[in-house]
């Protein structure tokens, strides 16, 4: 039985890969810092801003898993706040490395999340893991982020970067703060509507860290997004039909967004269009690679 260390363990792909790894036969264990243990989950404290861990939670244990880090459109981009998503990444990652460095722990894979927003917005453009990172904050703040990844590389573990698109799941992320304004009937595209969003169900992230974690061959970036990325406005749409609403208005201005949003906008104005290819060629299946099919599970399952 083998024993998986995971940070974030308790936040929306997190608590859902615990329950999926307890039920396939692992030991799960939480890096948090409130720690509360459960019958199958035991908790261990750490402390990112005091560059702080119990060492405990490393002992015995396979791989780990690093899901931590703030939310990036949880509050508005103030300067504090930019600082505060760049260094619970990188802060987390160079805390994990200088402790399983210490400990010297065989520690076989590290698995850990980055995101889609290393690339630049370009809608002409699909980008693949060979891409150079964007010149702007999201693109600055993912390859600070993957730079202390990599360093678990010198430490001779498998490390694996899963770039995440867009997650759907109604219990968090974007799909509630999308779906709200349709239900209410004020739903519509942002922008021009044509900016490429490449998502990805919650289902079939859970299960592709469970695959990297179970498949030795892997190793390195991978995207973490469904082969059929799809525009705004056909996001919009094949949304509310699944809710079962009409959209009625015209397209909300980009003008409108930065200014409720500021540099924040980029979020949901700009067009990353991302392939999935270089996972499915590695063997994995997705189980909802079209966006009706994760919808419909969603909402009607």
């Amino acid at each position: 039985m083998k024993t998986i260390l995971i940070t974030g363990g308790t936040g929306l792909i997190g608590s859902k890969l615990s329950l999926a790894l307890i039920a396939k036969g692992y030991q799960v264990r939480h890096l948090s810092r409130q720690p509360i243990s459960t019958a199958f989950i035991k908790s261990y404290y750490w402390d990112i801003e005091q560059n702080s861990m119990d060492e405990n939670a490393l002992i015995g244990v396979d791989a780990i898993i690093h899901l931590a880090g703030a939310g990036i459109a949880d509050k508005k981009w103030t300067d504090k706040r930019k600082s505060e998503i760049v260094n619970s990444r990188v802060n987390s990652t160079q805390l994990l490395f200088e402790y399983v460095q210490k400990t010297e722990q065989p520690i076989a894979s590290f698995i850990a999340a980055s995101a889609t927003g290393i690339y630049p917005t370009n809608p002409h453009k699909l980008y693949n893991e060979n891409a150079k990172a964007a010149k702007d904050f999201l693109g600055d703040c993912c390859e600070k982020w993957e730079n202390k990844i990599d360093q678990f590389n010198t430490l001779g573990i498998r490390t694996i970067k899963l770039r995440t698109g867009i997650v759907l799941s109604k219990d968090g992320g974007a799909l509630p703060k999308m779906a709200k304004p349709i239900l209410a009937g004020i739903g519509a595209p942002i922008g021009d509507g044509k900016q490429w969003m490449s998502w990805i169900d919650e289902d079939d992230l859970v299960n592709m860290y469970i695959y990297a974690l179970e498949n030795n061959s892997l190793n390195g970036a991978y995207n973490a997004v469904s082969p059929h990325p799809c525009s705004n406005q056909n996001f919009t749409e094949v949304l509310a039909k699944i809710l079962n609403r009409f959209i009625f208005l015209p397209k909300i201005p980009s003008f409108f967004i930065r200014l409720l949003l500021g540099e924040m906008a980029i979020i949901v104005l700009g067009s990353t269009k991302v392939s999935a290819e270089k996972i499915i060629a590695t063997g994995f299946k997705f189980n909802f690679e079209k966006l009706n099919e994760s919808l419909n599970k969603i909402y009607h399952e």
